[in-house]
């Protein structure tokens, strides 16, 4: 068996195994979360939210201890680009999102107050120690804020009320305290297997085709890292919950932000390619903005996403996978 079908094997094996191990460690944090009496609100927005970019954050951490930060870092930027673009245009084809909640309104601005703290952090072209621990106590306020933020949920807001029918269930069919444990310690032992395999993968199919480590973290990394948010999201718009779905992206953006890139900084300091900021981190910003104000609406009442702005999100999504393989020296 050639090096290279070892390389694309344990890439598959990888993704594969990220998406379902992930899913495990999910269901098992939050199974427990359940057991202790957290509410399904803070659950949805914190631990879950935190959950689905836990392949991302793995991966993050051994890209860093393999040498390989660029990895790391496109890997972050690439699949929160991949979150709007792939996620919500996918989500979006099948069926329209209509965004209602006002805790989701107040998050649009956390996340760009999140982008924002980031790009100040990186416009110097380094990441440093100092940048990933700021970025790592940022995720730690973020989730503060967010607890606080649904603590102050009016009755009756459609995302505490979705959260609540959607979760609570699940979780406590769980029999005993010993599973969500044993599905928690479980999961995360496989996430690490499955993150280090798949940047084994990834880092020989760089080097074999002469690729840098940025394009493939912002490309075949980002997007299967980004599975886990794709199937959450598709699982509740089918269920008609329009606002868990979005509410899903715009966590797991923030997370990758301040987690995913807060991690690498810390394990490698690393220089920051120019295009990482030129090219990548605009067109996140563009994405965002764009599904901020799909999501807001531009009349009264509620925000929809319809299979029109979907298909544009995902096209957006397609031609620039594409122009990162096909332009010179991206």
């Amino acid at each position: 068996m050639s090096t290279l079908t070892l390389f694309i094997i344990a890439l598959l094996a990888g993704l594969g195994l990220l998406a379902w191990s992930a899913d495990r460690f999910v269901d098992g944090a939050a199974a427990l979360a359940v057991r202790l009496g957290v509410s399904p609100m803070i659950i949805g927005l914190t631990i879950v939210a935190f959950g689905t970019s836990a392949p991302e954050i793995l991966v993050s951490a051994m890209a860093a201890f393999n040498g390989n930060p660029a990895l790391a870092l496109g890997n972050a930027i690439g699949s929160n680009i991949a979150n709007i673009g792939l996620v919500v245009g996918v989500t979006a084809l099948i069926a329209p999102l209509t965004v209602q909640s006002q805790t989701l309104r107040r998050e649009f601005p956390l996340m760009a107050a999140v982008m924002l703290f980031t790009l100040v952090l990186l416009f110097d072209q380094q990441l440093t120690r100092v940048d990933g621990g700021l970025l790592l106590l940022g995720m730690f306020v973020l989730m503060a804020v967010t607890i606080w933020l649904s603590k102050k949920t009016a009755p009756g807001d459609p995302l505490a009320e979705e959260l609540s029918i959607s979760q609570t269930p699940d979780l406590l069919d769980s029999s005993g305290a010993g599973q969500p444990v044993w599905q928690l310690l479980s999961g995360l032992i496989l996430l690490l297997i499955a993150s280090r395999t798949l940047v084994w993968g990834a880092v020989g199919l760089a080097s074999h085709f002469g690729i840098s480590d940025l394009v493939i973290g912002l490309t075949i990394v980002a997007v299967g890292t980004s599975l886990p948010e794709l199937a959450a999201s598709v699982a509740a718009v089918r269920k008609g919950e329009d606002d868990i779905a979005i509410g899903n992206i715009l966590g797991s953006n923030m997370f990758n932000l301040l987690a995913v890139i807060g991690v690498a900084g810390s394990i490698a300091p690393t220089a920051i390619a120019p295009a990482l900021l030129q090219r990548d981190y605009p067109l996140m910003l563009l994405l965002s903005l764009a599904l901020y104000l799909l999501a807001r609406g531009f009349k009264a009442g509620s925000g929809r996403i319809g299979r029109v702005p979907g298909a544009a999100l995902l096209t957006i999504f397609i031609v620039y996978e594409a122009w990162l393989y096909i332009s010179p020296g991206a």
